[in-house]
């Protein structure tokens, strides 16, 4: 098929990755935790060598296009909504951050079905690696809570950090600019969009 691409199957796989970082970062064992995080790791890889064989191969899609952004989604939000059920952040914060990703998944969507595909802003892609950076920092500190990998007093010192308002501190900013740049995509694509098709 045309669409199955390797690039897409990539893509694909870094979603079909999603729920098992997800199962495997909330078991109680340290083994496992890292384990977890090294799945995401694997599946975060998979966003940098899926676009490079696209690019280098021509193998560039509008499946591709749609899922690429999406699989990102999937990932950073589930990571988001393990910390939230581990007590490190606050509900409404990762809700508004999924909100938004869901409304603009709605745009492309829509972008898709009128043939005006729409092409993902730069402040978008800052979004995801600011994104992308805290999660990673965040399931650093989930590790260097486990005394397994560090020592008592390392541990403690995690855990307070991780139950400390700093992180909400951090994500609430992570919130207030995803939320921007949802509307600002809005903003830019909308005019288009309204438009009758030619």
């Amino acid at each position: 098929m045309r669409y199955m691409t390797l690039p897409n199957l990539l893509t694909i796989l870094r979603i079909l990755l999603v729920p098992v970082f997800m199962f495997l970062l909330l078991l109680e064992s340290p083994s496992m935790k890292l384990l977890g995080v090294i799945v995401f790791i694997i599946a975060s890889l998979t966003d940098i060598y899926d676009g490079y064989l696209a690019r280098k191969y021509g193998l560039a899609s509008r499946l591709g296009a749609f899922l690429d952004p999406l699989a990102d989604k999937f990932l950073i939000t589930s990571a988001f909504l393990i910390y939230v059920w581990e007590g490190y952040l606050a509900l409404w914060m990762v809700l508004l951050v999924a909100l938004r990703d869901v409304v603009v998944t709605v745009l492309r969507v829509y972008a898709e079905w009128r043939d005006k595909p729409v092409i993902t802003s730069r402040e978008a892609k800052y979004k995801t690696l600011t994104q992308n950076v805290f999660a990673y920092v965040v399931m650093l500190f989930i590790l260097l809570k486990e005394r397994a990998f560090t020592g008592a007093d390392i541990s403690a010192l995690m855990s307070e950090v991780l139950y400390s308002d700093y992180l909400d501190y951090v994500m609430l900013l992570i919130t207030i600019y995803t939320v921007y740049t949802g509307i600002s995509y809005l903003v830019q694509n909308w005019k288009g969009l309204s438009s009758p098709s030619s």
